[in-house]
């Protein structure tokens, strides 16, 4: 008889029946009466009146039965902690038992009993596991201590388990390897800054042999773990790649997109001219393909995946483009996946074939494919020049049809051909008006008033069309929207047209750039972002895990291997920058955007202080704060246009960041007491924040910079636990110290806090420059704002240049580099203004008159390492002045200016 008759019993009495069966003599008796608990168990009802009974069946030899108490254990010891200590004798001889299964069956449920007063008593035990002879306790041990490290992270650091754990990775069984990966894995997860897993060529040879043997989930661990593992050259980035290659064949997906994502990272190491990257391109395409002949909810996640592979290199699927094409069966997730990979991948070659199975699907019956399969033809028309006159005839086949959404549909798309072949296909224009009055969708709407309102000349009755288009303008005005972009741009249209006419046709009708190829291409950072993370959650979402894992697990942001070899460095893009070593490139910055997730998932703890700097003086080009940042700026940390003999002492260090100032003092200028500090603002008002106000300022003195802040309790209850974190920002502007509010805030208090800063943290390109996103944290909850620093507190100390050197620099650099700015209102003299200047270390090297006017010519150094050169002419009877600015990276230009203004005018 089946199990099921567990399941079937509802007697009133029953628990006690069951406490008398449960201590009855007979085994047979006993093991109904466990099983039946488990059943309860299972159904939900609660059975933990039963523990110490239960508990009492341990003793036994009988495997089945042991299972079944461990199993109960399991469920109810957290809520009968006291309980529960009986059963630890009980472990603690289980796991000497002879049977090696008894004795992992007893290390498994050690670790899945999550209560604290145990969890001291299970590290003998445990301890002994991890060196046991048999295999199959070892590799459950070594899940044991992850899952103890969750319970209690400090207990297994003390008990020396980790270093346990790291003796696992050089087993003789590939099982026990895989599963010490697995947890070490799980761990350094948790534990970013830890260095667990710290691999070497000897070790990664031990994964590679272990892979060949283990099970799929082993062999998953072990290749996730081989990805985050950073090849010393090409050589051994070519070595993994040819052992890991045979996994490609694997019956298990999540094997072969592991795999994938081995190869797709050591790839970026390897030169584009060796015969392996080209066979090791052609091996990659077959598994892929073969991904899509399973199950529709595994071909989502393959096609995810491969729109991702695409993106960063067409050349493995190019010849592939059969396999994505629709079947009448697929379901439309699957489709409009497809359909999107197929845009990625059309070219000239095999265009014709794309825009007959695009017309074909364009016919469909299921709107939204049909609707996503016209934007595809448009798609096709900007991406591949020579099929557009095709693509836009089969379009205006398709609006003949006369439906509905396909004629919609059409006619946004066509706007979007116009935009990107202006004068060529307007002939079609006329077709499109014919089809004014079936238009009721807002984007096919807009397209249509554009069209009209672009080649206003060209159509005869403009005016009569758009009148068309005014019926329903009351309900559609700027003046009512929610939305405060379209109301702003409403205003600034009607402020223009009713001010000048004139000047509104220049900028409605200005001659627009054409739009690029692929606008919803990923951005690069993030595309090699989730390159790392394929065959995980972040490559079916197209997010990084930072943007939807909630929880204080610092997640760490993985890129791809700065690219090495060949002639590739002459044009590759992503060859380093000239005067960077390959080996160092600088990261890429991404753009604001890409992360959002960022502020919001911010680990509030006190911020990691930056590395000591060194006292003596940097080489050029070794240290560059913004890590790459600003694009322009990469490698444009100094600028050697004079032997670096006449440079300032310590050039291209990064002063300013607090430390490195104090301890090199010595360094060409001497320090002034401080620069022009701002009155406070506020910054986040107290009804934002659940009654917390914070104003405040930034400051420089000495070298440091800090942020002096005043909290303001006005809620009606005590404030404590503060913390403060900076997200990523231009400059790597972060805490140098956590935000110390030494005794709780109460009500209508205030305290004034000075948090000094320094700029080794992240960086990322913000728009505007100089805009910092703050986290807060307090006992009630986490607040977010952002405000502007003034770029004068990165001026650094030793910004003065020499005279030569100015000059030569200032030739140096191209004269479109150069900006003007006008500063007026200011009735301060030449001696005046150089020495307010100098107070905020903007240094002047030279001082000239001509035909009665003042030149000064001076510099001033960024914190990291960017110098900005700059004239300020000044007429005596005049109080406008002309700034001439000129820099390496002409868009800190507008920043410098502002610090000159907020300088000069305060």
């Amino acid at each position: 008889m089946t199990d099921s008759k567990y399941f079937t019993t509802t007697k009133k009495g029953e628990i006690f029946e069951l406490k008398a069966e449960l201590n009855s003599d007979k085994k047979e008796k006993k093991k109904e009466a466990v099983k039946k608990v488990i059943a309860s168990m299972t159904v939900g009802k609660d059975v933990s009146a039963l523990f110490p009974d239960v508990v009492n069946c341990m003793q036994t030899d009988n495997l089945e039965l042991k299972k079944l108490v461990y199993l109960y254990l399991m469920n109810y010891a957290k809520s009968q902690p006291d309980m529960a200590i009986m059963a630890v004798n009980t472990f603690v001889k289980d796991c000497e038992d002879p049977n090696p299964l008894i004795r992992a069956l007893a290390v498994r449920t050690m670790g899945c009993i999550r209560v604290d007063k145990i969890t001291e008593y299970l590290c003998e035990p445990l301890r002994k596991c991890l060196k046991d002879e048999d295999p199959y306790v070892r590799k459950t041990a070594a899940v044991c201590v992850a899952k103890l490290h969750d319970i209690n992270a400090q207990l297994v650091e003390d008990q020396g388990f980790l270093d346990t754990l790291k003796d696992l990775i050089s087993d003789s069984n590939p099982m026990v390897v895989a599963n010490a990966v697995a947890a070490l894995s799980e761990i350094a997860e948790s534990h970013p800054s830890s260095n667990l897993l710290d691999l070497n060529p000897q070790s990664i040879n031990k994964l590679l042999t272990a892979l060949n043997e283990c099970t799929e989930w082993g062999q998953i661990f072990i290749l996730d773990c081989l990805a985050n593992y950073m090849p010393k050259d090409d050589r051994e980035a070519q070595s993994i790649c040819e052992r890991v290659t045979p996994r490609l064949s694997h019956a298990n997906s999540a094997v072969v997109l592991s795999a994938v994502k081995v190869l797709m990272k050591f790839m970026e190491m390897l030169s584009k001219d060796l015969d392996y990257y080209g066979t090791l391109l052609k091996k990659l395409a077959p598994p892929l393909v073969t991904l899509l002949s399973a199950e529709p909810e595994l071909q989502y996640v393959a096609l995810r995946n491969i729109n991702l592979i695409v993106q960063k290199r067409p050349e493995i699927l190019k010849h592939e483009m059969k396999v994505f094409f629709v079947k009448y069966n697929d379901p439309i997730y699957v489709k409009l996946e497809k359909l999107d990979i197929m845009i990625r991948l059309a070219s000239q070659a095999n265009i014709a074939q794309v825009l007959a199975e695009l017309k074909e699907y364009a016919t469909e019956v299921d709107v939204d494919f049909v609707r996503k399969a016209v934007r595809a033809i448009g798609r096709c028309a900007i991406k591949v020049e020579q099929s557009a006159e095709r693509c836009v005839s089969t379009l205006l086949d398709l609006i003949q049809t006369k439906v509905n959404y396909v004629v919609q549909e059409a006619i946004v798309v066509i706007k979007d051909i116009f935009r990107k072949y202006p004068n060529k296909y307007e002939s079609v224009i006329a077709t499109l008006c014919e089809n004014l009055d079936s238009l009721d969708e807002p984007e096919a709407r807009a397209a249509m008033i554009w069209i009209v309102g672009e080649y206003a000349e060209r159509i005869d009755n403009a005016d009569e069309l758009l009148e068309s288009f005014l019926e329903g303008f009351h309900d559609e005005s700027t003046q009512d929207s929610d939305n405060p972009d379209l109301r702003d741009r409403g205003y600034i249209y009607w402020r223009l047209l009713s001010t000048d006419p004139v000047a509104a046709k220049e900028v409605v009708l200005a001659e627009k750039p054409l739009i690029s190829e692929e606008t919803d291409l990923i951005e690069p950072t993030l595309l090699d972002e989730l390159i790392c993370y394929i065959g995980t959650l972040a490559s079916v979402y197209h997010k990084p895990p930072s943007a939807f894992v909630e929880g204080s697990r610092g997640v760490v942001h993985k890129s791809l291997p700065p690219r090495t070899g060949s002639s590739e460095s002459a044009e590759s893009p992503d060859a380093a920058p000239p005067g960077v070593q390959a080996g160092e490139q600088p990261a890429v910055i991404p753009a604001q955007g890409d992360l959002l997730g960022d502020l919001l998932n911010l680990d509030l703890g006190p911020p990691v202080s930056g590395p000591p700097i060194a006292t003596s003086a940097v080489q050029m080009g070794a240290v560059d704060l913004l890590g790459g940042g600003l694009d322009s700026l990469i490698g444009g940390g100094g600028f050697t246009p004079v032997p670096s003999t006449t440079m300032p002492t310590n050039l291209g260090a990064p002063l300013g960041s607090g430390l490195g100032d104090l301890f090199d003092l010595t360094g060409g200028v001497g320090a002034l007491p401080g620069s022009y500090v701002a009155p406070k603002a506020v910054w986040l008002p107290a009804m934002k924040a659940k009654g917390l106000e914070i104003s405040g300022t930034f400051a420089r003195q000495v070298g440091s910079i800090s942020m002096e802040l005043v909290l303001t309790n006005k809620a009606l209850q005590v404030m404590s636990d503060f913390a403060i974190q900076f997200n990523r920002n231009s400059f790597g502007l972060a805490p140098a110290a956590p935000l110390q509010v030494h005794a709780p805030l109460a009500p209508n208090q205030s305290v004034e806090i000075s948090l000094p800063l320094n700029t080794v943290g992240s960086v990322m390109k913000m728009d505007p420059l100089n805009n910092l996103q703050v986290a807060v944290k307090n006992n009630i909850d986490v607040f977010y704002f952002s405000t502007l620093y003034p770029l004068h507190i990165l001026f650094v100390e030793d910004g003065k240049m020499e005279r030569q050197m100015f000059l030569a620099t200032w030739k140096d650099i191209p004269n479109e580099n150069e900006a003007q700015f006008q500063i007026k209102d200011c009735s301060l003299n030449a001696d005046a203004i150089s020495s307010k200047l100098q107070g905020s270390n903007i240094f002047t090297i030279a001082k000239r008159n001509v035909e009665g006017q003042d030149m000064l010519y001076q510099s001033l150094k960024l914190t990291n390492g960017i110098w900005v050169l700059a004239e300020l002419r000044i007429q005596p009877s005049n109080p406008s002045f002309t700034l001439s600015l000129k820099c390496r990276a002409p868009e800190v230009s507008q920043y410098i200016y502002q610090a000159y203004e907020t300088i000069l005018k305060n």
